[in-house]
């Protein structure tokens, strides 16, 4: 399966759970329905995985956490926000270099229509 096929999985899901809870919830909610929702079609995915920082001779352990990694190839990044502002594609393009992943989904579930609050960020793909 290839990255545009998860991302397709990936929408479906966010479609289904905005149009069932709508916009308003916090993000963790969104979270934990996301991934229970992922799960449930057979894809491995991983919450809030901690991605490793190099610099030089300095490793730091975590330097950022994923919200949700699906098939260790789509970073998803939730948010329940006012605006999406630009750095927070900023951050999730920062975030697929870090974890050479090349398909990254912002997803902003304060949205009237969920389709307006995702956004797609490739890194080389």
């Amino acid at each position: 399966m290839d990255e545009n096929e998860i991302a397709k999985i990936i929408v479906n899901a966010a479609f289904e759970i905005h149009s069932s809870l709508g916009p308003g919830l916090l993000e963790s909610v969104y979270e934990e329905i996301l991934y229970f929702e992922l799960l449930s079609k057979g894809l491995f995915v991983e919450k809030q995985k901690g991605i490793p920082v190099s610099w030089k001779e300095i490793k730091m352990d975590i330097g950022f956490r994923a919200d949700l990694i699906v098939e260790k190839r789509v970073i998803v990044e939730l948010k329940s926000v006012i605006a999406i502002l630009p750095v927070h594609s900023k951050q999730v393009l920062t975030y697929l270099k870090l974890s050479r992943c090349k398909l990254g989904l912002l997803i902003d579930f304060n949205e009237p229509l969920i389709k307006t609050g995702i956004t797609r960020i490739v890194n080389n793909l």
